[in-house]
């Protein structure tokens, strides 16, 4: 604890002075390279919050691809930002907090109401606009957070709001992409169900405990397995294809949790 003050004081916030109107500058002139400083940030923000992540898999570039995953906890952003060239897609009470509404507007993040339907065509025509450009947008499929154990059944509906849109906007050779994020050691030892509870951002704690939990707790290590992309064609059932990625996700998941190896992306 004594490491993160002293990293707060003298590394974390000298350097987010200097970031983040910088980074705001950038964005102005929307440059190819935009989101390196965000990434950076959250590399750094890794060592605060005693995030140890290993990628297994790679990322898809170059090409319009909606990325589907699991969600356990805020720290999932942080992890997968410092590791993949993403515009992540999140709930619209994020812009709302304190300092995580500013770092998520500088990234770019798309807002989605999960309280109004009718939200879904809006911010699915945000996610068009981005991946049509030959960009790459995280959907935290599931539509809310867990502990980490399972994978709950991926919504469908912004998958096929996307997918049409995607048509709408002229993309073309669209793929999507499953991705996993486990939490398999605390402190060098796996993580135990109860260990478990106090990494995710569940219902019943709210934003404020979690932040308590995460930065009084150990070194956390944190695996982002990127599974094999696949075409999202044009009329595909958005069922299927979003039970395809669901299952894949949650293959990934048993298998990390598990301490095995993962076969399709070796």
């Amino acid at each position: 604890m004594i490491f993160r003050l002293l990293f707060l004081i003298f590394v974390f916030i000298p350097v987010a002075i200097i970031v983040i109107p910088v980074q705001f500058v950038i964005n102005l002139f929307n440059p190819p390279f935009w989101n390196l400083l965000p990434q950076f940030f959250h590399r750094l923000s890794c060592i605060f919050l005693g995030l140890k992540v290993t990628v297994i898999g790679k990322p898809a570039t170059g090409r319009p691809t909606l990325v589907t995953a699991n969600h356990i906890s805020w720290t999932d952003i942080v992890a997968i930002g410092s590791v993949a060239d993403v515009t992540f897609v999140a709930k619209t009470e994020v812009k709302g907090w304190f300092f995580v509404g500013m770092l998520a507007d500088l990234q770019r993040t798309i807002y989605v109401d999960r309280k109004r339907r009718s939200d879904a065509g809006r911010t699915s025509r945000e996610m068009a606009r981005h991946m049509a450009a030959g960009n790459a947008v995280l959907l935290f499929a599931e539509g809310q957070s867990d502990v980490g154990t399972h994978v709950m059944p991926f919504k469908t509906a912004l998958v096929g709001a996307a997918q049409h849109a995607m048509e709408e906007a002229g993309a073309t050779d669209v793929m999507i992409q499953p991705l996993t994020i486990a939490y398999t050691h605390l402190q060098g030892l796996p993580v135990s169900r109860t260990e478990r509870s106090l990494i995710a951002w569940i219902k019943s704690k709210s934003i404020r405990q979690n932040i308590r939990e995460i930065l009084t707790g150990g070194t956390k290590s944190v695996t982002v397995a990127f599974g094999i992309p696949k075409p999202l064609p044009a009329g595909a059932d958005r069922k299927v294809v979003t039970r395809e990625a669901e299952n894949d996700v949650r293959r990934m998941l048993v298998a990390l949790n598990r301490g095995q190896t993962l076969p399709a992306v070796e």
